[in-house]
């Protein structure tokens, strides 16, 4: 006992060694910042490449924090690829800021469990206050009630299941399911795929999504939902929830959300929104066109990890219907009950997991940090670099544009004159994309449209300039050049 007392104090880092290591990880992160341009944008290791590099087993004794750090950097930073970069233009972004790491090391100090008020009160109802604040900057209905979730896959999972237990008046979820709800769901054919992940696990079984043809714009054909509900309803099934989407993940698609809305009212069907990354742009007056009729949906889900420059994982989730929601997740053991509880917002009740991150924190950093103002020049700064970018390939006699340009995603090939087959475009523009990833300089992810290969170019990251994007089109051209 005294051996494994004394070995333990040995090995055990102490404030003062804590302090003199902090200082050199905060230094580091301060040079990456700085000198992130200098690293490939996507990793380049091959698979198994950083695996074995690691040793099989653990170490028997505690090793120096010198000797982490430099395996760190030797062997799982080449495994890295830096979302944090100015020339990551791939997926969506995934971005973080200073003031949001300076946040997320508190809350990683504090480490905090928030899942009710009493764990901790100030993460309770700092995330209450925030998410008024989010309320007041996107002009969502001010009656609406805000938590904060994982991700928007998450919230969508909560949107599901709450819309199964309304319906159902609970019977769900204490009874299970019958074999007799034959519930259905509608998403168009451009809607993430979380949307097919939450039908699986709320239990509708994936033939009962129902994906709606879009139009020329990607955006979701409200005739043709009509139709669908319609068709569903004389063969007996039940209409039970629309994911509308404002910013689908390939292209960007902003539903009507306005005429699916009332659709949904006349047909009494759950209305949820997903607006993972486009949300964002609803703090600028001029992208709330998007969000016409939002005020008749029923839950609306966007995540400032993706374009408020608050780092992964942040997701707003906001709900007409509070009650419900909590009727839906609640679970109450001895252990848990409060003299608070029904009094504070005990957030665990409002979603699948018990335990709960202090996810406000960073939020609250930054909102204050960059100000509202600052938040809405840094996004309209970005949409002005996509304009700008669009502009350029709609000169150039080779390239063309795929998809109508939303907010700050371009969609593109290169489409030679001499190249009039398909599947060859498909394999050139292919062979482009890997080809720019393969140089790190930049990242980019592609799509399909209306089945044509497409290269995705979304700017979005925290720090991007215009030289950033200029070079990136630069060795576009360049690469289109060496490829004929």
């Amino acid at each position: 006992m005294f051996l494994s007392l004394n070995l333990r104090k040995k090995v055990m880092m102490n404030p003062y060694d804590f302090r003199k290591h902090a200082h050199q990880v905060v230094d580091w992160i301060a040079d990456y910042f700085e000198n992130i341009e200098k690293f490939p944008v996507k990793s380049q290791v091959q698979p198994k490449e950083v695996y074995n590099r690691l040793p099989d087993s653990a170490p028997e004794q505690g090793e120096s924090m010198d000797k982490i750090m430099q395996d760190f950097q030797n062997i799982i930073l080449p495994g890295i690829t830096h979302w944090q970069s100015p020339n990551f233009f791939a997926y969506f972004p995934a971005n973080s800021s200073y003031p949001s790491v300076l946040a997320e090391m508190l809350t990683a100090a504090l480490g905090a469990q928030c899942m009710i008020w009493e764990t901790s009160p100030a993460a309770a109802e700092l995330e209450e206050k925030v998410m008024n604040w989010l309320k007041q900057m996107l002009s969502l209905p001010i009656s609406w009630y805000g938590v904060i979730q994982d991700t928007a896959s998450s919230s969508t999972l909560c949107a599901l299941i709450t819309a199964r237990e309304i319906y159902t008046n609970f019977a769900v979820n204490k009874s299970g399911f019958t074999g007799n709800e034959k519930f259905r769901i509608y998403g168009s054919s451009e809607t993430h795929s979380s949307i097919d992940k939450g039908v699986k696990i709320a239990g509708f079984g994936l033939d009962n999504l129902v994906k709606i043809q879009v139009d020329e714009n990607q955006a979701m054909r409200p005739d043709a939902l009509r139709a669908a509900i319609e068709s569903d309803i004389s063969k007996g099934f039940k209409p039970l929830c629309v994911v509308a989407t404002l910013g689908t993940t390939g292209t960007t698609g902003i539903d009507p959300l306005k005429v699916i809305a009332e659709i949904c009212q006349k047909y009494k069907i759950w209305l949820h929104v997903d607006a993972a990354l486009a949300g964002s742009a609803l703090i600028l007056p001029e992208y709330r066109w998007m969000a016409e009729g939002l005020d008749m949906a029923d839950s609306f889900v966007f995540n400032p990890h993706k374009w408020l420059f608050t780092n992964f994982d942040c997701s707003a989730y906001f709900v007409k219907d509070k009650d419900a929601l909590i009727n839906t997740f609640t679970i109450l053991p001895e252990y848990l009950k409060t003299k608070t509880t029904g009094k504070v917002n005990d957030y665990r009740d409002w979603g699948i997991a018990l335990g709960r991150r202090f996810r406000a924190l960073k939020l609250w950093f930054v909102i204050r940090d960059f100000g509202v103002q600052g938040l809405q020049e840094r996004l309209r700064y970005h949409i002005q670099l996509a304009e700008e970018l669009e502009r350029k390939m709609k000169e150039h006699p080779e390239f063309e544009l795929m998809t109508r340009r939303n907010i700050n995603l371009v969609c593109f090939r290169y489409h030679p004159k001499n190249i009039g087959a398909e599947y060859e475009l498909d394999q050139l523009n292919e062979s482009i994309l890997h080809k720019l990833n393969a140089t790190g300089k930049i990242y980019l992810t592609h799509t399909r449209i209306k089945n044509h290969y497409v290269i995705r170019l979304i700017i979005g990251q925290t720090y991007v300039t215009r030289e950033h994007v200029e070079k990136a089109w630069q060795l576009i051209c360049s690469t289109i050049k060496n490829i004929r």
